[in-house]
């Protein structure tokens, strides 16, 4: 396998790191993060006209990626600079979109004039579909939870079951629902959204393997990001052991502070491998498993770098002003996205066992 990234993902990557380092420094991420409508709409646009969430889509679709390897690489960056804008809502949104032919959404949505949001889960259904039980129709009442992105969206693609017992997937208007935004406790915007004999329009009566590959595709995105806010929370530690200093020296100098540095940086290559590998299975057969086994590593390591970072800064680490405690605080809370560590392994040995 190849490793190095093509010329286009490297030009993306590039240029999606200089703009989030200018424009998204991390004073001004935390005022916006916290803060209704939880992102800059300005910053959004932005994004669009440098063409991320074009990278997502194949140019079939009127993108110009759409493979896990165009994923990874703009999540991680968007980890690096810690974004608070709704690119996971939009990214599983534009899946969905692109699997049922709606290139007039498509188009919007990589143009920045419109965003969309999936909602999926509900009270009792947090993890796979089968929990469902909001049943859909030219009108659709019940309650979505936790919808990423639900806060700021134009569009909402509801999941529900058909007369015929599928999981059907229906588009509706944003402002036709009750919509309780709120700040997630690690910055960004989701909501509750509340349906009510609300006019929907069927997109398609039997998505379930669309609206699970769109699913995956958001947790290796989310894998993605992960990845680089360890690497910046390494840097970062690094930076601070030869710079805090004890005894007259820098406190890197001390073996045991090393070998705890070795043994998080351990994490955070396996962690980086695990996610090419599920990039690499995005399209195949078994992407469920990858992308499981990743998300449950992921999630697993990511506690672990984000508690290590924070004890070898000692007490700054956990000051609001300082960016570290809010890399820890959204490396940790990734776990619970679209699944957690427990989650996944259920997910592997269902599938291994299969």
């Amino acid at each position: 396998m190849d490793f190095n990234h093509t010329e286009d993902r490297r030009m993306i990557s590039d240029s999606l790191r200089r703009y989030l380092a200018e424009q998204y420094a991390n004073e001004y991420r935390n005022k916006i993060a916290y803060e209704a409508p939880y992102h800059d709409a300005s910053k959004w646009a932005e994004l669009a006209e440098l063409g991320i969430l074009g990278a997502l889509v194949s140019e079939a679709d009127g993108g110009f990626g759409g493979d896990g390897f165009d994923i990874s690489v703009v999540f991680e960056e968007l980890g690096r600079g810690l974004c608070a804008e709704p690119m996971l809502a939009n990214l599983m949104a534009l899946r969905l979109y692109a699997a049922f032919g709606q290139s007039e959404r498509v188009d919007a949505i990589i143009g920045g004039s419109e965003r969309a949001a999936l909602a999926v889960w509900e009270t009792d259904a947090f993890s796979t579909l089968d929990d469902i039980a909001m049943t859909g129709g030219d009108k659709l009442s019940g309650r979505k939870t936790v919808v990423y992105g639900g806060n700021s969206a134009d569009h909402l693609l509801v999941v529900a079951r058909t007369a015929a017992g599928k999981f059907g997937l229906y588009e509706v208007a944003a402002a036709d629902t009750e919509t309780l935004s709120y700040a997630m406790i690690d910055g960004g915007g989701a909501a509750e959204i509340v349906l009510d004999n609300t006019s929907a329009k069927l997109i398609s009566d039997d998505a379930a393997d669309a609206i699970n590959a769109a699913l995956d595709a958001g947790r290796l995105a989310l894998c993605a990001e992960a990845v680089g806010i360890m690497d910046m929370l390494r840097d970062t530690v690094k930076d601070y052991l030869m710079q805090r200093q004890q005894f007259g020296r820098p406190i890197a100098m001390f073996q045991a502070l090393q070998h705890r540095l070795v043994d998080f940086s351990i994490e955070i290559e396996q962690a980086r491998s695990i996610v090419i590998l599920a990039s690499s299975k995005l399209d195949a057969k078994d992407r469920a498993l990858h992308i499981a086994r990743a998300k449950n590593l992921i999630g697993r390591a990511g506690k672990l770098v984000a508690e290590e970072a924070i004890q070898m800064h000692g007490g700054i680490g956990m000051t609001w002003e300082y960016a570290p405690s809010h890399y820890a605080k959204r490396l940790t809370m990734l776990d619970a996205q679209l699944g957690d560590t427990e989650d996944q392994l259920r997910t592997v040995m269902e599938l291994e066992h299969a």
